[in-house]
Protein backbone atom coordinates (compact mmCIF):
# COMPACT_ATOMS: atom_id res chain seq x y z
CA UNK A 1 0.00 0.00 0.00
CA UNK A 2 1.34 3.17 -1.29
CA UNK A 3 1.83 5.92 2.09
CA UNK A 4 3.16 9.53 1.50
CA UNK A 5 4.45 11.47 4.07
CA UNK A 6 5.52 15.44 3.76
CA UNK A 7 6.90 17.19 6.14
CA UNK A 8 6.66 21.54 6.31
CA UNK A 9 9.52 23.72 7.86
CA UNK A 10 7.97 24.94 11.15
CA UNK A 11 7.32 28.62 10.95
CA UNK A 12 9.33 30.95 12.75
CA UNK A 13 9.42 28.26 15.70
CA UNK A 14 6.19 29.76 16.56
CA UNK A 15 4.79 26.45 17.54
CA UNK A 16 7.60 25.60 19.77
CA UNK A 17 7.43 28.18 22.09
CA UNK A 18 3.55 29.22 22.07
CA UNK A 19 4.73 32.92 20.76
CA UNK A 20 1.85 33.38 18.99
CA UNK A 21 -1.67 31.53 19.05
CA UNK A 22 -2.48 30.54 15.02
CA UNK A 23 -1.48 27.00 14.06
CA UNK A 24 -3.35 27.98 10.55
CA UNK A 25 -1.44 31.01 9.51
CA UNK A 26 -3.66 31.86 6.78
CA UNK A 27 -1.54 31.33 3.84
CA UNK A 28 0.41 28.44 3.81
CA UNK A 29 0.85 25.01 5.46
CA UNK A 30 3.86 25.88 7.30
CA UNK A 31 4.14 23.52 10.90
CA UNK A 32 2.32 20.55 9.51
CA UNK A 33 2.79 17.19 7.70
CA UNK A 34 0.15 15.40 5.61
CA UNK A 35 0.35 11.62 5.74
CA UNK A 36 -1.93 9.56 3.15
CA UNK A 37 -3.19 6.50 4.65
CA UNK A 38 -5.75 3.92 4.13
CA UNK A 39 -8.28 3.80 1.23
CA UNK A 40 -12.17 5.12 1.63
CA UNK A 41 -14.12 1.76 1.79
CA UNK A 42 -15.67 1.96 -1.68
CA UNK A 43 -13.07 4.56 -3.45
CA UNK A 44 -10.14 2.83 -3.49
CA UNK A 45 -9.41 4.51 -6.86
CA UNK A 46 -8.93 7.64 -5.39
CA UNK A 47 -6.08 6.57 -3.17
CA UNK A 48 -4.44 5.73 -6.22
CA UNK A 49 -4.96 9.54 -7.38
CA UNK A 50 -4.34 11.28 -3.88
CA UNK A 51 -1.42 13.54 -2.97
CA UNK A 52 -0.84 15.68 0.48
CA UNK A 53 -1.91 18.89 -2.05
CA UNK A 54 -5.18 17.68 -3.22
CA UNK A 55 -6.27 16.68 0.41
CA UNK A 56 -4.90 19.35 2.28
CA UNK A 57 -5.65 22.05 -0.14
CA UNK A 58 -5.71 26.01 0.20
CA UNK A 59 -8.82 27.90 -1.15
CA UNK A 60 -10.62 31.18 -1.17
CA UNK A 61 -14.43 31.59 0.64
CA UNK A 62 -15.75 34.30 1.95
CA UNK A 63 -12.60 36.68 1.24
CA UNK A 64 -9.95 34.74 3.09
CA UNK A 65 -8.17 31.40 2.14
CA UNK A 66 -9.17 28.24 4.70
CA UNK A 67 -7.85 24.76 4.17
CA UNK A 68 -10.16 21.93 2.25
CA UNK A 69 -9.86 18.86 3.39
CA UNK A 70 -10.91 16.22 -0.06
CA UNK A 71 -12.06 13.41 2.52
CA UNK A 72 -12.15 11.00 -0.31
CA UNK A 73 -9.14 8.89 1.51
CA UNK A 74 -7.67 8.09 4.46
CA UNK A 75 -5.39 11.12 6.20
CA UNK A 76 -3.46 13.30 8.36
CA UNK A 77 -2.44 16.86 9.06
CA UNK A 78 -0.53 16.62 11.77
CA UNK A 79 1.42 19.57 13.75
CA UNK A 80 4.92 19.05 13.76
CA UNK A 81 5.12 19.99 17.55
CA UNK A 82 3.88 18.50 20.79
CA UNK A 83 1.32 20.24 22.99
CA UNK A 84 0.32 19.99 26.47
CA UNK A 85 -1.89 22.76 28.84
CA UNK A 86 -3.53 24.02 26.16
CA UNK A 87 -6.99 25.50 25.07
CA UNK A 88 -7.46 24.88 21.21
CA UNK A 89 -9.95 26.63 18.92
CA UNK A 90 -11.28 25.56 15.31
CA UNK A 91 -13.90 26.35 13.37
CA UNK A 92 -15.07 24.37 10.44
CA UNK A 93 -17.93 22.94 8.17
CA UNK A 94 -19.20 20.81 5.94
CA UNK A 95 -18.81 20.59 2.11
CA UNK A 96 -21.27 18.88 -0.65
CA UNK A 97 -18.82 15.77 -1.35
CA UNK A 98 -19.29 12.90 0.68
CA UNK A 99 -17.39 9.28 0.24
CA UNK A 100 -19.01 7.19 2.85
CA UNK A 101 -20.01 9.47 5.48
CA UNK A 102 -19.00 13.17 7.31
CA UNK A 103 -16.32 11.68 9.63
CA UNK A 104 -13.44 13.48 10.78
CA UNK A 105 -11.57 13.91 13.65
CA UNK A 106 -9.97 16.54 15.89
CA UNK A 107 -7.11 13.98 17.31
CA UNK A 108 -5.11 15.05 20.34
CA UNK A 109 -2.55 13.47 23.11
CA UNK A 110 -0.84 12.11 19.61
CA UNK A 111 2.15 10.19 19.68
CA UNK A 112 4.33 7.54 17.63
CA UNK A 113 4.02 6.69 14.38
CA UNK A 114 1.36 7.38 11.21
CA UNK A 115 -0.54 3.88 10.47
CA UNK A 116 -0.25 2.73 14.05
CA UNK A 117 -4.18 3.79 14.51
CA UNK A 118 -6.01 2.40 11.96
CA UNK A 119 -3.59 2.11 9.24
CA UNK A 120 -3.36 5.87 8.78
CA UNK A 121 -3.41 8.06 12.10
CA UNK A 122 -1.08 8.23 15.42
CA UNK A 123 -2.35 6.14 18.21
CA UNK A 124 -4.46 9.38 19.94
CA UNK A 125 -7.75 10.44 21.17
CA UNK A 126 -10.30 11.72 19.79
CA UNK A 127 -12.13 15.04 19.90
CA UNK A 128 -15.05 12.91 17.36
CA UNK A 129 -16.08 15.63 14.47
CA UNK A 130 -18.42 13.24 12.63
CA UNK A 131 -21.83 14.70 11.48
CA UNK A 132 -24.16 14.04 14.40
CA UNK A 133 -21.28 12.60 16.68
CA UNK A 134 -19.60 16.07 17.33
CA UNK A 135 -18.28 15.72 20.51
CA UNK A 136 -17.69 12.33 21.21
CA UNK A 137 -15.03 10.68 22.75
CA UNK A 138 -13.12 7.62 20.82
CA UNK A 139 -9.93 5.99 22.21
CA UNK A 140 -7.23 5.18 19.56
CA UNK A 141 -5.06 2.22 20.23
CA UNK A 142 -4.05 2.10 23.89
CA UNK A 143 -5.39 5.10 25.22
CA UNK A 144 -7.65 4.98 28.15
CA UNK A 145 -9.91 7.63 30.06
CA UNK A 146 -12.29 8.06 33.12
CA UNK A 147 -15.65 10.13 32.69
CA UNK A 148 -18.28 10.27 34.37
CA UNK A 149 -21.52 8.72 32.20
CA UNK A 150 -24.87 7.12 32.59
CA UNK A 151 -25.71 4.12 30.50
CA UNK A 152 -28.32 4.60 27.84
CA UNK A 153 -30.53 1.42 26.91
CA UNK A 154 -29.14 0.86 23.86
CA UNK A 155 -26.10 0.34 26.15
CA UNK A 156 -23.75 3.19 24.99
CA UNK A 157 -22.20 5.23 27.32
CA UNK A 158 -22.92 9.15 27.65
CA UNK A 159 -21.14 11.86 29.19
CA UNK A 160 -22.96 12.79 32.13
CA UNK A 161 -21.66 15.39 34.86
CA UNK A 162 -23.65 13.63 37.72
CA UNK A 163 -22.91 9.98 36.26
CA UNK A 164 -20.52 7.37 37.77
CA UNK A 165 -16.94 7.75 36.86
CA UNK A 166 -16.10 4.36 34.27
CA UNK A 167 -12.74 3.49 32.98
CA UNK A 168 -12.86 3.08 28.92
CA UNK A 169 -10.38 1.99 26.89
CA UNK A 170 -10.33 -1.64 24.30
CA UNK A 171 -10.42 -3.47 27.36
CA UNK A 172 -12.58 -1.74 29.35
CA UNK A 173 -16.02 -0.70 28.55
CA UNK A 174 -15.26 0.15 24.66
CA UNK A 175 -13.90 2.79 23.01
CA UNK A 176 -16.61 5.14 22.80
CA UNK A 177 -18.25 7.47 24.34
CA UNK A 178 -21.32 9.24 23.61
CA UNK A 179 -21.71 13.67 23.87
CA UNK A 180 -23.76 14.45 26.59
CA UNK A 181 -25.76 16.58 24.27
CA UNK A 182 -26.20 17.82 20.17
CA UNK A 183 -24.64 21.18 20.01
CA UNK A 184 -23.78 20.82 16.29
CA UNK A 185 -25.28 23.34 13.56
CA UNK A 186 -27.10 22.29 10.76
CA UNK A 187 -25.10 21.16 7.46
CA UNK A 188 -22.95 24.16 5.67
CA UNK A 189 -22.80 26.24 8.88
CA UNK A 190 -19.65 26.84 10.59
CA UNK A 191 -19.38 24.77 13.91
CA UNK A 192 -16.86 26.08 16.90
CA UNK A 193 -14.97 23.74 18.87
CA UNK A 194 -12.89 24.51 21.81
CA UNK A 195 -10.79 21.90 23.48
CA UNK A 196 -9.25 22.27 26.64
CA UNK A 197 -6.50 19.79 27.66
CA UNK A 198 -4.49 20.46 31.06
CA UNK A 199 -2.86 17.62 32.71
CA UNK A 200 -4.27 14.26 31.77
CA UNK A 201 -7.84 15.79 31.82
CA UNK A 202 -9.66 17.09 28.53
CA UNK A 203 -12.72 18.70 27.52
CA UNK A 204 -14.83 19.21 24.56
CA UNK A 205 -16.86 21.89 23.98
CA UNK A 206 -18.86 22.30 21.29
CA UNK A 207 -20.58 25.94 20.05
CA UNK A 208 -20.17 26.68 23.85
CA UNK A 209 -21.58 23.82 24.85
CA UNK A 210 -19.14 21.72 27.69
CA UNK A 211 -20.49 17.88 26.06
CA UNK A 212 -17.26 15.84 27.41
CA UNK A 213 -14.69 15.70 30.05
CA UNK A 214 -12.40 12.79 30.83
CA UNK A 215 -9.94 12.67 33.50
CA UNK A 216 -6.65 10.34 33.72
CA UNK A 217 -6.25 10.32 29.75
CA UNK A 218 -3.25 7.42 30.01
CA UNK A 219 -1.93 4.86 27.49
CA UNK A 220 -1.48 1.36 28.56
CA UNK A 221 1.14 -0.05 28.24
CA UNK A 222 3.02 -3.77 29.89
CA UNK A 223 -0.43 -3.36 31.83
CA UNK A 224 0.13 0.05 33.46
CA UNK A 225 -1.16 3.69 33.19
CA UNK A 226 1.10 6.07 31.66
CA UNK A 227 -0.59 9.65 31.73
CA UNK A 228 -1.02 11.48 28.22
CA UNK A 229 -0.45 15.28 29.53
CA UNK A 230 0.74 16.18 25.94
CA UNK A 231 1.04 15.25 22.26
CA UNK A 232 1.22 16.35 18.87
CA UNK A 233 -2.54 17.78 17.07
CA UNK A 234 -4.10 15.58 13.98
CA UNK A 235 -6.98 16.67 11.91
CA UNK A 236 -8.68 14.01 9.56
CA UNK A 237 -9.59 13.29 6.31
CA UNK A 238 -12.17 10.55 6.64
CA UNK A 239 -15.19 10.54 3.99
CA UNK A 240 -16.01 13.58 3.16
CA UNK A 241 -15.31 17.61 2.04
CA UNK A 242 -14.42 19.72 5.17
CA UNK A 243 -12.80 23.07 5.39
CA UNK A 244 -11.04 24.84 8.06
CA UNK A 245 -10.87 28.74 8.73
CA UNK A 246 -9.08 28.53 12.25
CA UNK A 247 -6.79 26.79 14.03
CA UNK A 248 -5.65 28.42 17.04
CA UNK A 249 -4.19 27.36 20.36
CA UNK A 250 -3.38 29.24 23.67
CA UNK A 251 -1.16 28.27 26.72
CA UNK A 252 -3.40 27.83 29.82
CA UNK A 253 -2.27 27.49 33.99
CA UNK A 254 -5.13 25.55 34.89
CA UNK A 255 -8.60 24.60 33.48
CA UNK A 256 -11.90 27.25 33.42
CA UNK A 257 -13.65 26.35 36.11
CA UNK A 258 -17.10 27.50 34.94
CA UNK A 259 -16.22 24.51 32.21
CA UNK A 260 -15.30 21.93 35.23
CA UNK A 261 -19.03 22.43 37.02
Amino acid sequence: MKKIIVSFLLFGAVLSCFAQKQLFNGTDMKGWDIFIGNPIKGFENLKEKATPESVYSLVEMDGQKVIRISGDVNAALATNKEFGNYHLRLEFKWGEKVYGTRNSGLLYHSFGDFGAALGTWMACIEHQLMHDRLGDTYLMNNTYCETSVKKLDDGKFQFSKDGETEKFGEAYNGRNITKATDAEKPLGEWNTVDLYCYGNTSIHVVNGKVVMLNRNCSKIEDGKLISLTKGKIQIQSEGAELFVRKVEVEKIKELPMDLCK
